[in-house]
């Protein structure tokens, strides 16, 4: 068992005298005899002077202990100085050489009952000093302790100093305290600093989402916007032709019936031409909902040999004449794609093209550090400014192409697919002549070796 008595921190020469006058009330209260008395102050000052000489400041504390049944007074002197390096040496000497700091090591040892010293280097040392309480003394409460160390703060014959110290010793409790508090007001205010952080990461993130969200709703409603026009627009290019069917049938039921056979010879050719504006309609149409698939494997594409393919399908008139460039590059990409953008383009400058006797179409590349850029120039008619911004819009024909049976999907299609390649298509055209041209990702490029 072991109860605090008092504490005085040991900093300068009074220190030490009150140190021994503790020791010494202390002794007297335990009964301890006058003799004894001396011996345990005397080895209290000895230690604490080493303090004052050897490290500069520490603390002695002064405590009542009962081990194995016997009680002692023990005084505990701790300081943070280096620590005594030859300590085994020191203690195994009976009687130190000269002045030294073991002087007062061996004295003190010898003048209590029980003596225990620790030190570490750089860590400081503790010397304890024990001293028997007669087993005849009064019975030692802890009230009764507390009560002694209530007097000795109110002792009336203590010196200035003591109570300066007292003074001193109270503000060095109070800002200990104070420095307590200011680590646990350090600690919540980091804490609430990363609350804070965590909080504005969470606010970012949310702000994030509900911008993602924000955009995905625009999104959808411009998907919900293009799908009423998309379904108005196909209900009425659809009803046209299907109107014009039902009224040829019609009329060539009635001739049937009337048995005026020359005229199916006049409404079938017109009846078949229905047809086929219906079905390079319906074609348009799935064309343009295939265009853009993610699921589109790529492929080797030798560009010379696909764009050979698509002037081939096209069936061009023997009057135009097709200039392509003679280095075409090869690509690794979706080669539908490719395909059915050369095929609108080229199939366009063809169809619309009002001197077909003097056309010339030109097929250019051009390779740039972040694109790749693919023309088709005609010296068609040309497309006016007015209309340039709207042509590649879902079934925007421009003016007079409804003679020439366009779907107004072809261009759309180029649009999507480019698009869907993060590349961008526009035309340039003045006067006569239209040049269309679009980007693509150079990514696709197959690269020659050492390039």
């Amino acid at each position: 068992m072991l109860r605090n008595i008092l504490k005085i921190d040991i900093s300068n020469e009074l220190d030490i005298v009150l140190a021994y006058k503790r020791a010494m009330q202390l002794s007297e209260r335990l009964g301890i005899a006058l003799a004894n008395q001396t011996k345990f102050a005397t080895a209290v000052s000895e230690i604490c002077r080493n303090v004052i000489e050897y490290v500069g400041d520490g603390s002695i504390q002064f405590n009542f202990v009962e081990e194995a049944g016997v009680n002692y007074l023990e005084a505990v002197i701790s300081d943070r100085g280096r620590g005594i390096g030859n300590l085994d040496l020191l203690l195994n000497q009976n009687s130190p050489f000269g002045n030294s700091r073991g002087t007062g090591i061996i004295n003190s040892k010898k003048l209590v009952d029980q003596f225990h010293i620790e030190t570490e280097s750089e860590k400081g040392t503790k010397v304890t000093l024990r001293r028997k309480v007669p087993a005849k003394a009064a019975l030692v409460t802890k009230a009764v302790l507390d009560q002694w160390t209530l007097e000795f703060e109110q002792e009336s014959d203590i010196s200035p100093y003591a109570e300066l110290k007292k003074q001193n010793m109270q503000l060095i409790q109070l800002l200990e305290q104070l420095r307590i508090r200011n680590l646990e007001a350090e600690q919540q205010l980091q804490e609430i600093r990363r609350l804070n952080m965590k909080l504005q990461q969470s606010n970012s993130e949310i702000s994030k989402l509900l911008e993602e969200r924000d955009n995905k709703n625009r999104l959808l409603q411009k998907i919900n916007d293009n799908l009423d026009a998309f379904a108005h627009t196909v209900s009425h290019d659809l009803r046209s032709p299907l109107q014009n069917i039902d009224g040829l049938t019609a009329a060539l039921e009635s001739s049937i019936e009337k048995n005026q056979l020359s005229d199916t010879e006049i409404l079938l050719p017109m009846l078949r031409e229905q047809t086929d504006k219906m079905d390079r309609l319906i074609t348009g149409i799935l064309a343009y909902s295939l265009a853009g698939h993610h699921n589109i494997q790529r492929r080797f594409v030798e560009m010379p040999v696909l764009l050979q393919q698509v002037i081939s399908s096209l069936k061009i008139p023997a009057t135009f004449t097709i200039e392509v460039q003679s280095d075409l590059p090869n690509l690794y990409t979706q080669e539908i794609y490719m395909q059915q953008v050369l095929s609108n383009l080229i199939g366009n400058a063809v169809k619309y093209h009002d001197a077909p006797e003097k056309a010339i179409i030109k097929i250019r590349y051009e390779k740039h550090p972040d694109r790749l850029l693919f023309s088709v120039e005609d010296n068609g008619p040309g497309i006016g400014e007015k209309y340039q911004a709207h042509i590649f819009d879902m079934f925007e024909r421009g003016i007079n192409n409804e003679m020439f049976g366009s779907t107004g999907l072809g261009l759309s299609i180029v649009k999507k697919i480019v698009t869907e390649k993060q590349g961008n298509v526009w035309v340039e055209s003045e006067d006569r002549g239209s040049k269309f041209l679009f980007t693509w990702p150079t990514d696709d490029l197959v690269r020659e070796n050492g390039e």
